[in-house]
């Protein structure tokens, strides 16, 4: 038997997909050696899916980098990153232990790093298919960890600021 979405629930997803897309479009850091680009986008999965859960999570960043993929000229990537960041966001949200652990926790530094592993493994296999060439496709590698690590910063720096705010609190 599925569970019905409530309204709150069904707005929650539509505005976490639509922060994640500006995320990944808005700031952008052009890497020409793989023709793509490091964004904000990652560190914003990273907080929906340790602060509200793997559901969340995985249709934000699915629904949410897939889109800015298609607005950005990267039509081609959609479908992988769909996937890709999909399940870096369920990931994420199935290691972590919520708002209740507090960002520094163990769980809530531990997730995200698994997801950011899984992301630049994810991109090395949709490039080497897209490409045609596993060493083209590790050319990625380098730019994705930048983008992975910067993610994960912001997500303490955020995180961290929202948690002595009281947001997760009056959010739930």
């Amino acid at each position: 038997m599925s569970e019905k979405m409530t309204t709150k629930q069904l707005c929650l997803n539509g505005l976490f997909i639509a922060i994640v897309c500006l995320c990944t479009m808005i700031i952008r850091i052009p890497v020409p050696a793989t023709n793509g680009y490091i964004h904000i986008g990652d560190s914003v999965i990273i907080i929906i899916s340790v602060f509200f859960g793997k559901k969340y999570g995985a249709a934000a960043g699915g629904i949410g980098s897939a889109l800015a993929d298609l607005f950005s000229g990267y039509p081609h990537w959609m479908l992988f990153t769909f996937v890709i960041k999909g399940i870096m966001g369920f990931v994420i949200g199935s290691l972590a232990g919520r708002s209740k652990s507090g960002v520094l926790s163990f769980k809530n530094v531990f997730a995200p790093v698994i997801g950011i592993i899984w992301m630049i493994i994810g991109y090395v296999l949709g490039g080497t298919v897209l490409e045609g060439s596993f060493l083209v496709a590790l050319s990625s590698v380098p730019s994705n960890i930048i983008q992975g690590i910067g993610g994960f910063v912001i997500y303490i720096v955020i995180g961290c600021a929202l948690e002595k705010s009281n947001f997760f609190k009056i959010m739930n």
